[in-house]
């Protein structure tokens, strides 16, 4: 018998961990949908009502932040309609973790609930953190920084490399570099980012500006004028022009101030020039004589 070929781990995944609430059935589904739907869970799928003291949360949930509000209207969304998705969990030696369903576990707290329904899945640690990371990923609202922060916690945690995260989650690499990347921005830029008032295009630009203090100046100007990504990026640009500028300008002060003081020094015409971090040093001598006195002011006898 032919071995049945491997699932990706996302592949099908929103059908196991779906949202809270869930969407209307069709009125009349076919006969095959209703054999599968009578059907006992799969291996590994075990379907338990558990008490809600038994489970702990996920510590490698991806998502930081939890809307309150939110998490209010789905409680009593489930009060009013029940619950219509049970949260998956995996055994712990002592009680369950959560693998997806925080919110709905959180609105049966708040409703004064003792046990919730959940599907029991036989999962690994890097499973489950694998498993937690595509269901946030599945939901529009998962902010970029808990985004990048879950791909790092995979490749830390698990020894992962980039390309071992992107096969696991069915991404291109070029994706996990660049969310990655926006752990490299300062915290006040990560809580922009956090709150919505900067994009992932946003602080990708933003990113080419090196020196911190005007990474800021520069992000809170994007907010506070509502800047498009194409104009942060113009801003990024104009910066790091206006800062070439500055640096040729500092470089020529310098430059200028060495000739001055060495043509004074050798009473001399002297010709500093500086080319990127090399140069050179020219001192004109008419004679013999003023050769002698030039090596003499350098401390060089004949």
């Amino acid at each position: 018998m032919a071995t049945p070929p491997k699932k990706s781990l996302g592949r099908g995944l929103g059908s196991l961990i779906g949202g809270g609430v869930a969407k209307p059935a069709p009125a009349a589904p076919s006969p095959v949908a209703a054999a599968a739907s009578a059907a006992p869970a799969a291996p590994g799928l075990l379907l338990q009502e558990l008490p809600l003291t038994s489970i702990v949360p996920n510590p490698r949930q991806p998502r930081r932040d939890f809307d309150d509000a939110q998490v209010k209207e789905l409680a009593d969304s489930i009060r009013s309609e029940g619950l219509m998705q049970p949260i998956v969990v995996r055994k712990l030696k002592d009680g369950y973790e959560l693998i997806a369903g925080e919110r709905r576990f959180r609105a049966f707290k708040l409703i004064g609930q003792k046990t919730i329904t959940a599907r029991i899945l036989e999962a690994s640690d890097a499973s489950s953190a694998v498993l937690a990371l595509i269901e946030n990923l599945q939901r529009a609202d998962l902010n970029a920084i808990d985004e990048a922060l879950g791909f790092a916690s995979l490749m830390r945690d698990f020894n992962l490399t980039q390309d071992a995260v992107a096969e696991r989650l069915g991404k291109p690499r070029t994706t996990i570099a660049n969310s990655v990347r926006l752990l490299a921005l300062d915290n006040e830029l990560q809580g922009y980012v956090r709150k919505g008032q900067l994009s992932a295009g946003h602080a990708k630009a933003l990113l080419g500006i090196e020196n911190v203090a005007h990474r800021v100046q520069v992000a809170r100007l994007v907010i506070e004028k509502g800047l498009s990504v194409r104009a942060t990026e113009a801003e990024v640009k104009k910066l790091a022009s206006t800062k070439k500028t500055e640096r040729k300008q500092a470089v020529h002060t310098v430059v200028a101030d060495v000739q001055k003081r060495l043509v004074s020094h050798f009473a001399a015409p002297v010709s500093v020039v500086r080319k990127g971090t090399k140069g050179s040093i020219s001192i004109p001598f008419s004679s013999d004589d003023e050769l002698a006195r030039l090596l003499e002011k350098i401390g060089v006898k004949l």
